[in-house]
C-alpha cells in the first residue's frame, strides 16, 4: 500500500468497503464488527479506519450509530474512483492498485480504435493488483492533445483520478467490449500466464464529461483469479 502512486491509507481502505459492498460481501443493514477488531483484521491504526468510516458515511454508504456502532447503508451507484473498475477477485471486491511498467508518447498504433483528436498518445503500461494479488496487465491509451508530458511517478494507482486532479478531465462514461487476445510480449515474468497465451481481454473506449472519447485501453486478465463483473441497477 506504499507505492509512490499510492492513494492516501485511508481512502485505500474506504475504496476496498466500496468494492465490497458493490461485490455483495457487505450487505445493506450489516452492523461491522468494533472499530479496535476491524483496524486489527484490515492491518491498519483505528484513526485510518475511523477515516476511511468517515469518507464512507459522508457518501451514505455507513450509518454510525452512536452507542450501537457502524452499519451498511446501500445504494445503487456508490461514488468511487474505481467506479468503472469491471474485474474483481472471484470471491467479489479486491482492493485495485497498479505498477507502471512503461509511459511513453508514440504516434498512436493505426490498429487502435478511433479516439482522441492528436495523431500521438501517451501509451501507458501496467500490472494491475487486486488486494495483492496479480490480477492483470493493462495498455492504456491517452490522447495526445490532453498533456505533453507524463512521468510514471505522476501517476496514482488510479488513472481516472489523476486525470481529474491534474487535467480536469472526468471519465464519464466507458464501452467495453470482452473477447480473447494473445498476453502480448512485454507481460512481465511475475504474470501467472506466459506471453502469447490466449486470454479474456477488455477493449475499452472512454469518454469525458464533454462527450469526446479520450482514451483507449486493453485489458488481459487472468480468469483463474479475477473475473469481469457488470451489475445492473
Amino acid at each position: 500500500m506504499s507505492s509512490p502512486g499510492a492513494l492516501p491509507l485511508y481512502l485505500q481502505t474506504s475504496e476496498l468497503l466500496i468494492r465490497d459492498i458493490a461485490a455483495g460481501r457487505l450487505m445493506d443493514g450489516e452492523r461491522l464488527p468494533p472499530e479496535r477488531d476491524m483496524a486489527a483484521g484490515l492491518g491498519i491504526a483505528v484513526g485510518t479506519l475511523r477515516q476511511a468510516l468517515k469518507e464512507l458515511a459522508a457518501k451514505g454508504l455507513v450509518e454510525r450509530i452512536q452507542g450501537s456502532g457502524n452499519y451498511i447503508r446501500t445504494k445503487a451507484d456508490p461514488s468511487s474512483v474505481y467506479a468503472l473498475l469491471r474485474i474483481e477477485l472471484l470471491e467479489g471486491g479486491g482492493l485495485p492498485t497498479a505498477r507502471v511498467l512503461s509511459v511513453d508518447r508514440l504516434p498512436k498504433d493505426p490498429a487502435l480504435p478511433a479516439f482522441g483528436t492528436s495523431d500521438e498518445g501517451h501509451r501507458i503500461r501496467r500490472l494491475r493488483f487486486l488486494s495483492g494479488v496479480v490480477a492483470a496487465v493493462e495498455e492504456i491509451w491517452l490522447d495526445g492533445a490532453l498533456i505533453d508530458r507524463i512521468a510514471p511517478q505522476d501517476l496514482s494507482d488510479s488513472l481516472y483520478l489523476f486525470y481529474r486532479q491534474h487535467l480536469n478531465l472526468w471519465i464519464a462514461r466507458a464501452e467495453d467490449r470482452i473477447g480473447l487476445g494473445p498476453l502480448p510480449q512485454w507481460a512481465p515474468a511475475e504474470f501467472p500466464h506466459p506471453p502469447g497465451t490466449p486470454l479474456p481481454m477488455i477493449t475499452r473506449i472512454t469518454k469525458a464529461q464533454d462527450g469526446q472519447s479520450v482514451e483507449a485501453s486493453f485489458t488481459w486478465y487472468d480468469p483463474d483469479r479475477v473475473a469481469y463483473v457488470a451489475r445492473l441497477k
